[in-house]
């Protein structure tokens, strides 16, 4: 008889019928092997920030719905003609504040103009402003924050204090200073140059922080590496990369110089009376506002409308271009 240490219990033939008669289940073996399932598909183009950003926005209501009111409003202010034959500039007395008739759906001001008319017409003015004005903003910014981002040294100390020193005047107050100087011989193109010159300091400073953040990369590298020029580095490899901030601050900003045109407009010392706009029919229609203050909402509803499609395009291409929106 053999000994067994520990217990003191002398074996039987019990625990090997019960390891006899016990079942063992396996699972069954699956037919695709590993290497397919860990395998990376490599035959499609590979997707880009803005492939990505475009599959995201499509998904959206909010982007159609603002793309919708751009569009509109584009085509307002290209052929105005279009919804409308009445000459914004003909008035009649007769008609002050005369409510609505047939050709005229919104009625008339207190001069006797078509309200329809005149609020058709006024997207021309109010758009193109803030269209223009984006442009020069743009361009001024993103030169003066590319270099000082890219070459760094003394030319962004010196970039940088010029940025900080526009950047400490308000826009419309720098406007309003400068406008009543070209009073005489104010013309859209005054109003464009003003607000073009006072209003490119944030994005100088979004340009300067993101191409300082990218021209480290280490594709920035190899391209140097390569004997590629400075000049072409930044204009092939940094700033399309660095393109996501600029649009989504344009197209925020498009709104806003619409809005400072309106201001400028509406104190009398924007576009000349001439020119058919948004800022100037409100001011008109103030003297109104208590007895016909239908003469001032449509102006202000339209000029309303617009600024709110741009600030939510804005919202929505920023959130569909952002990484840590993108990645929640």
């Amino acid at each position: 008889m053999s000994e067994h240490f520990g217990t003191g219990r002398e074996s039987g033939p019990e625990p090997d019928a019960a390891r006899r008669h016990q079942e063992h289940f396996f699972a069954e073996m699956d037919e695709t092997g590993l290497g397919a399932v860990d395998a990376v598909q490599d035959t499609g183009a590979p997707s880009s920030l803005w492939s990505e950003a475009w599959h995201k926005l499509r998904r959206r209501p909010l982007f159609w719905v603002s793309t919708l009111i751009i569009t509109a409003v584009m085509v307002l202010a290209l052929f105005p003609s279009w919804f409308t034959s009445v000459d914004p500039r003909f008035c009649e007395l007769s008609n002050s504040l005369g409510e609505r008739a047939p050709g005229h759906p919104f009625g008339f001001d207190r001069q006797g103009c078509d309200i329809f008319s005149r609020t058709m017409y006024g997207a021309r003015a109010s758009v193109l402003v803030g269209v223009l004005t984006t442009v020069a903003v743009v361009v001024i910014g993103v030169t003066v924050g590319a270099i000082a981002g890219f070459v760094g040294g003394w030319a962004d100390t010196l970039l940088s204090r010029v940025t900080d020193i526009f950047f400490a005047i308000p826009l419309v107050l720098a406007a309003i200073v400068v406008m009543q100087v070209f009073s005489d011989s104010r013309s859209m193109w005054t109003v464009i140059a003003v607000l073009g010159v006072f209003g490119w300091p944030p994005i100088a400073r979004i340009t300067r922080g993101t191409v300082m953040s990218i021209k480290n990369n280490d594709y920035i590298t190899a391209a140097t590496a390569l004997g590629v020029s400075r000049f072409s580095t930044l204009l092939r490899h940094i700033l399309p990369n660095a393109a996501a901030p600029i649009i989504v601050y344009a197209t925020v900003a498009l709104g806003t110089f619409i809005v400072a045109e309106a201001t400028l407009s509406f104190l009398g010392i924007g576009l000349p009376p001439s020119v058919t706009s948004w800022g100037g029919d409100i001011s008109k229609a103030q003297a109104s506002l208590r007895s016909n203050a239908t003469v001032l909402f449509y102006p202000a509803g339209a000029l309303a409308t617009t600024v709110l499609g741009f600030i939510m395009l804005g919202d929505v291409v920023r959130d569909a271009l952002d990484p840590k929106v993108r990645n929640r």
